[in-house]
């Protein structure tokens, strides 16, 4: 059975692993997957995140989890645009997260970028989640 939402997928692997308290969390990878997990890197939400291949033309995508106190850093990771509505904001239009507290997850034509970046770069595109 395919699986229909990947990023659906991958967010809520990485909300139940920090429930769990795990140290990190493995999942299929993919190109989507692995320039959000970057994105999350350099937004500092996570600490690591790595593929490797495991099999033939297969590879996994292996995220470190960060918790600051025994907390998770990841207060609320969600899901926006999902595949039967998709939501799409112009550069004008991007939403902000928390009062600059988080960061949205924005798919443009220049690749994933944080809505901060999108901003400073001009550019619209699809708001996939929501990460505070």
């Amino acid at each position: 059975m395919s699986m229909q939402d990947t990023v659906a997928d991958m967010l809520t692997r990485i909300r139940n692993a920090q429930m769990a308290q795990k140290a990190s969390v493995t999942m299929p990878s993919s190109k989507l997957r692995k320039s959000i997990a970057d994105l999350l890197v350099k937004e500092g939400y996570v600490a690591t995140a790595e593929t490797q291949e495991v099999g033939t033309g297969k590879t996994e995508l292996t995220i470190e989890l960060k918790y600051f106190e025994g907390k998770p850093v990841i207060e609320t990771i969600k899901r926006y645009s999902r595949p039967g509505l998709r939501q799409y904001r112009g550069k004008d239009a991007l939403p902000s997260v928390q009062k600059g507290l988080g960061v949205a997850i924005i798919s443009t034509n220049k690749g994933i970028m944080s809505d901060r970046e999108a901003r400073a770069a001009g550019l619209g595109g699809e708001v996939i989640a929501f990460v505070a």
